[in-house]
């Protein structure tokens, strides 16, 4: 373990320089861990960082010395305590943070995907210009606990990787296959399965659907929601019923709302005249 105490470290530089701008994160595809719980997820699915950065005060602290005794081989820094604060985003540091590189993600990669090429066959969530951080990263966590693998994120969604969204996901980032800047029309249109465009009034019920096919669903915008050339290409429209006097839901409560709907009905499906496993 190396201990830096100099603002003028190379290291350290050009990993403070690397939290404090989220664009080259994503030029260089990489991202930062910041806590016990992301880099334990981070390791349990066989990521492994590239370095590895501790504050002085949190070295002995039990559960970071055994992660620490997880990495061998990886370039541990044990920083200063107010050289820490410089690469931390938050208020009050838990300790430890990991730089990695982003799982399946090529580097410099601007120009938007093209979405037959990605395919996949199983359900999958398509996020369409979903700006707030918060959001995105509930949505990713909602996908992995509700068992939908594939989210696709359309041009104009905050950064997958970025710091907030990887706290707000809580470790979903590693069991989920993540694709970025992808043409959501085109996607759409090479599905083989049910599209599923969700709004706030005027589709289908939720309840009154069949789940027993592949679904893609998709969810807009706070604001504008979805386009309206994806809601126009979707197989269907889907609304929760609400009560009277509520206008709508929260985008990533409304999609927990639907995707364990879905996931409700397949497990009663799988166990027909037995009680719920819900």
């Amino acid at each position: 373990m190396k201990t830096i105490t100099s603002r003028d470290n190379p290291t350290f530089k050009a990993l403070r320089d690397l939290a404090g701008d989220a664009r080259r994160q994503k030029r260089e595809g990489r991202a930062l861990l910041e806590g016990p719980h992301l880099l334990a997820a981070a390791l349990d699915h066989g990521v492994v960082p590239e370095l590895v950065a501790v504050a002085e005060e949190a070295v002995d602290h039990p559960e970071i010395a055994a992660l620490l005794a997880r990495l061998p081989g990886v370039p541990v820094l044990c920083l200063r305590s107010t050289l820490f604060r410089e690469v931390s985003e938050l208020k009050t540091p838990v300790g430890i943070l990991a730089r990695i590189a982003v799982p399946n993600v090529t580097k410099a990669k601007d120009a938007v995907s093209s979405a037959p090429t990605l395919a996949p066959a199983g359900d999958c969530l398509l996020l369409d210009a979903v700006q707030d951080a918060g959001n995105v990263g509930t949505l990713l966590r909602t996908a992995a606990a509700a068992g939908v693998r594939d989210v696709l994120l359309g041009p104009g969604c905050a950064g997958a990787w970025t710091q907030r969204v990887l706290r707000a996901a809580q470790g979903a980032h590693f069991s989920l296959a993540i694709h970025e800047n992808v043409d959501l029309a085109a996607f759409v249109q090479s599905f083989s399965g049910q599209s599923l465009a969700t709004v706030a009034h005027g589709g289908e019920s939720l309840y009154a659907l069949d789940f027993s096919r592949p679904t893609a669903w998709l969810f807009g915008n706070e604001g504008a929601g979805l386009s309206p050339s994806l809601v126009a290409m979707a197989a269907k429209r889907v609304t929760i019923p609400l009560a009277a006097d509520c206008e709508s839901l929260n985008v990533a409560a409304a999609a927990a709302v639907c995707l364990f709907e879905m996931r409700r009905q397949r497990l009663i499906r799988h166990n027909p005249g037995g009680e719920s496993t819900i």
